[in-house]
């Protein structure tokens, strides 16, 4: 009988051996231990509960404590653990990150503080790279950004702007793309105050200066260095250009008002020549009625047959002036 109930402890003993370690990481309460992190088994379970991986806030504490940081406790990164979610896959990672950048901060002499690092990451930057921003400063390099000069003349800058993170600003601070959205505003300007293209071929380095004066770090995560010219080069001439557009232009108006006056011209001209039809309609009316009115004339006596007669005798006359004319042409 006894031999029957051996299996079914061993089973049940196994089962709660290995709930009760799962429950209380005896490994990670030993490396808290003997590391000077002050953590009880209490704490752990209760983490284990709360959904919190107690080896993704124990582990990092422990590498805070060997650097030396002594105000960072179990408390707050279980709170920044629980901020982020704890099913976050990439929960883990942020949480080393947050302490590595914490442990650089401190070794390079940065004014980062715990609560200012967690609010960094919880803003969805990389406190990291902020912290190695901070220390090594980046380049951001502009795309090709075109001006015109006072003489018409294109002229396209490539510059690459140093930057270092401003921590203090890191979290509501602007980006990179308004640092480069205000320095390409800053190079239009300044190419476009030059009086000629060739001052800017000169002497590049005054669009730096002219740059750097504007203060265009302002309200951003970062603070511009130095902000150099790699490259210029002379684009269109954007001057001759808009001038021979506006020739055209005032050319293709010249042709319309040209155009309009032809028409006007020729709606004219079809209307004295509908006049002139009408008034030859009218005198062809009123020579129709010449017989008639001669016939009554007779016969009232008012016209004579020798007056009649001396009227055929100057239409013949005036008919053989014309015939003689036109044989002279």
């Amino acid at each position: 009988m006894m031999e029957y109930l051996v299996v079914p402890v061993v089973l049940a003993a196994l089962v709660f051996f290995g709930f009760f370690f799962y429950l209380v990481p005896v490994r990670l309460w030993f490396e808290a231990f003997s590391s000077g992190v002050s953590v009880s088994i209490v704490s752990l379970i209760g983490m284990r509960f709360r959904s919190v991986n107690p080896y993704h806030i124990i582990r990092p504490l422990i590498s805070a404590r060997k650097a030396g940081i002594n105000d960072l406790t179990s408390g707050l990164l279980e709170a920044h653990y629980m901020a982020i979610g704890t099913k976050n896959p990439a929960v883990g990672a942020r949480m080393n990150n947050l302490v590595k950048a914490i442990i650089s901060a401190e070794k390079a002499n940065l004014k980062l503080s715990i609560k200012q690092a967690t609010a960094i990451d919880l803003a969805g930057r990389d406190v990291v790279e902020a912290v190695t921003t901070s220390v090594i400063p980046k380049i951001i390099e502009t795309p090709l950004i075109s001006g015109v000069a006072k003489d018409g003349i294109q002229v396209k800058a490539l510059a690459r702007v140093t930057v270092r993170t401003n921590i203090d600003r890191l979290v509501g601070g602007a980006g990179e793309n308004t640092i480069i959205a205000r320095v390409g505003e800053g190079i239009v300007t300044a190419i476009g105050s030059s009086d000629t293209h060739k001052m800017v071929l000169e002497n590049p380095d005054m669009i730096s200066k002219v740059v750097l004066k504007k203060g265009l770090d302002a309200g951003t995560a970062f603070e511009i260095l130095s902000i150099d010219i790699a490259d210029v080069d002379i684009g269109k001439n954007i001057g001759a250009q808009l001038q021979t557009d506006q020739a055209e232009a005032d050319k293709k108006i010249a042709q319309a008002k040209a155009e309009e006056r032809r028409a006007m011209a020729v709606a004219t001209e079809q209307e004295m020549t509908a006049r002139i039809a009408e008034m030859r309609a009218k005198v062809v009316e009123n020579e129709a009625k010449i017989p008639m009115a001669m016939a009554n004339a007779f016969e009232k006596g008012n016209l004579g047959i020798m007056d009649y007669y001396k009227m055929k005798n100057i239409m013949a006359d005036t008919d053989m002036r014309a015939s003689i004319s036109k044989e002279d042409k």
